[in-house]
C-alpha cells in the first residue's frame, strides 16, 4: 500500500481571503482534515466532499484530543495512504506544536510539508489599525505565549529582557493572565501608562478592541467581560490606531449574518457581505452526488429546461463523450435562473427564462432534482443532493461562538431547506432568530418567510447584492426576527 502525505497549513487568524494558496491547494485535495477551533471552519468547504473532517478541539461528549491523539491520527490516516491536512490556526510554527507533529511524521518516514499562515499577533493588530513595527514608534516585535506548562499556568518569562529589549509585545492567549503579565512589566520598568489593547477574533467581522494602559486593562476587561481568543499588544505604537484605523470603517463591520442557502452555491453573495466586513455564515451546506446520465431521446423534445447552471454541464458532458451530434437537438433552451442562462451563454446557446417558456410542445427537465412545477413533462436527473451531515455539528460550534444579529433569505427556496437543516441540527427556528433582523431578497421570498411563521424585517429595493448591502448599511437596527 502507497503511503500517504500530510500537510501541516497554517490557516491564518479568521478571515478565509488570508489563507496561502498553497494551504488552499492542500486543503482541496485532502482526503482528511484535523482542523483546530481556530481555523475558520469555513475553509473546510473548499475540501472535496468525500474528505474526512475530524474536530482537535473539545465536544460535549469528549475532552479536547490530547496532542498524542492527534499526532497518532496523523500518522495513522497517512500510513492508510492517505492525504492529511492538519489545520491550524494562525501560523503552525507560532505556539502550534508543529515542531511535535512534524517529528511523529518523520519518525514513520511519511512525506510532509509545512505550509507557513499569516499569524495572529501580526494580523490582528494590522485590522485593529496597528502595525507592529513602526520606524517612529517600535523597532523591535516579539510574541509570547502568555500560558505555559507551569503549575499556575502563569508564563515564566524574562520579563527585564521583554522591558528592557523589546518596543512591541504580543501576548497569545493570555485574558486569564493579564493581571499578572502587566504586574510584571510595570515591576521591571515598563511605564504605567503603557498603551494596551486586545484584540479578540480578530480578523472576523466580530473582531472586538478593547484598549488602556497597564495600569487599567486588567479592570476593563473585568468590567466589559472580554475573554479569549484574543492576543495582547503591549506597546508605544497602539497610538497609531486613531489614524490608520480601518476595518472598523466598513460598512458593514459588526454585521454577524446568517446566509441561508439552496442547493446553488452563493459564494457570490457572502463575498459581497464579507468584503464590506460582514462576518457570514452559510447554511445548509448540500453534498452532491452526480448520476449517470441516460440521454434516451433527447433529441425529440421541443423544450429543454435547465433547472441549474450545474445541470447545464451535467447534460452537455455525457453528450459529447457518447459522441451526440448536438445539431440534433432540436429544442429550444431555457433556464430556472439568470444564472443558468449564463451557463448556457458560455457554450454558445440562446437560451430564456423559464417565465418565457410556452406551454404547447414536449419538454425535458433537466436537474438535480423536481423543483419546478411544470405540468407535462419528463425529468433527467443528473445529480442528487443531501444534507452533508459532516457540517451539521461544525455549524453548530459556529453558532455558538458567533452573535448572529441578521439573517438574510436570498430566494423562496432557500427558506424550507433552512429550517428543515436547523431541525437536523436540533435548533429551533424562532428561538435562533428571536431579536435578529430578517431581510428578505424580494416579495415571493417575504411572503414564504411569513407563510413560516417567521416576521421579515424588510427587504432591498431590489434583488441585487448592491442594493442588499446599500440596505443593511442604511438600517442598522436590528429587527424583531419572529412572533
Amino acid at each position: 500500500m502507497k503511503t500517504g502525505k500530510v500537510f501541516l497549513v497554517g490557516a491564518g487568524p479568521g478571515d478565509v481571503r488570508l489563507i496561502t494558496v498553497k494551504g488552499l491547494e492542500a486543503i482541496k485535495q485532502a482526503e482528511v482534515i484535523l482542523y483546530d477551533r481556530l481555523a475558520n471552519p469555513k475553509l473546510l468547504e473548499f475540501a472535496p466532499d468525500d474528505c474526512e473532517l475530524i474536530y482537535c478541539g473539545k465536544l460535549p461528549d469528549r475532552h479536547i484530543l490530547r496532542q498524542e491523539n492527534i499526532n497518532d491520527l496523523l500518522v495513522e490516516k497517512a500510513l492508510e495512504g492517505k492525504i492529511v491536512v492538519r489545520l491550524k490556526g494562525g501560523d503552525p510554527g507560532v505556539f502550534g506544536r508543529v515542531g511535535e507533529e512534524a517529528a511523529a511524521i518523520a519518525h514513520f518516514q511519511i512525506p510532509f510539508e509545512i505550509v507557513p499562515g499569516i499569524s495572529s499577533g501580526i494580523a490582528a493588530p494590522l485590522y485593529a489599525g496597528i502595525p507592529v513595527t513602526h520606524r517612529e514608534h517600535a523597532e523591535s516585535f516579539a510574541v509570547v505565549t502568555a500560558h505555559d506548562k507551569s503549575t499556575d499556568g502563569r508564563p515564566m518569562l524574562d520579563w527585564e529582557g521583554l522591558v528592557r529589549g523589546v518596543d512591541t509585545i504580543a501576548f497569545y492567549m493570555g485574558v486569564g493572565n493579564l493581571p499578572f503579565i502587566c504586574e510584571n512589566l510595570i515591576a521591571h520598568g515598563k511605564p504605567s501608562t503603557t498603551p494596551v489593547i486586545l484584540i479578540q477574533w480578530g480578523t472576523f467581522g466580530r473582531q472586538k478592541t478593547l484598549q488602556g494602559t497597564l495600569s487599567d486593562i486588567s479592570q476593563k476587561v473585568l468590567e466589559a467581560k472580554f475573554s479569549n481568543p484574543s492576543i495582547i499588544l503591549v506597546g508605544d505604537v497602539i497610538a497609531l490606531r486613531e489614524k490608520i484605523s480601518w476595518f472598523e470603517k466598513m460598512p458593514l463591520y459588526g454585521r454577524q449574518i446568517l446566509l441561508a442557502r439552496t442547493s446553488e452555491s452563493l459564494s457570490g453573495l457572502a463575498k459581497e457581505l464579507v468584503e464590506k466586513g460582514a462576518d457570514v455564515i452559510e447554511f445548509p451546506k448540500w453534498k452532491k452526488t452526480n448520476l449517470p446520465v441516460e440521454l434516451g431521446n433527447v433529441t425529440e423534445y421541443d423544450k429543454i429546461l435547465f433547472s441549474s447552471p450545474e445541470s447545464v454541464g451535467e447534460f452537455f458532458n455525457p453528450i459529447i463523450e457518447k459522441g451526440i451530434d448536438i445539431r440534433k437537438i432540436k429544442a429550444d433552451f431555457y433556464g430556472g435562473s439568470s444564472k443558468s442562462i449564463n451557463a448556457l451563454k458560455e457554450r454558445g446557446f440562446i437560451a430564456r427564462l423559464i417565465e418565457e417558456m410556452p406551454q404547447e410542445g414536449s419538454l425535458l427537465v433537466v436537474g438535480e432534482d423536481r423543483k419546478f412545477e411544470v405540468g407535462n413533462a419528463d425529468f433527467l436527473v443528473t445529480s442528487k443532493k443531501e444534507l452533508d451531515q459532516q457540517f451539521l455539528p461544525i455549524f453548530q460550534r459556529m453558532l455558538e461562538e458567533a452573535d448572529v444579529n441578521t439573517m438574510v433569505f436570498p430566494s423562496a427556496a432557500s427558506v424550507g431547506v433552512f429550517i428543515e437543516g436547523l431541525k437536523k441540527c436540533g435548533i429551533d427556528v424562532f428561538d435562533l432568530l428571536k431579536d435578529v433582523q430578517v431581510v428578505c431578497m424580494g416579495q415571493q421570498t417575504k411572503v414564504t418567510v411569513e407563510r413560516a411563521g417567521l416576521v421579515a424585517d424588510g427587504m432591498p429595493e431590489t434583488a441585487t447584492r448592491e442594493a442588499l448591502v446599500e440596505y443593511l448599511v442604511q438600517h442598522p437596527k436590528k429587527g424583531r426576527g419572529c412572533t
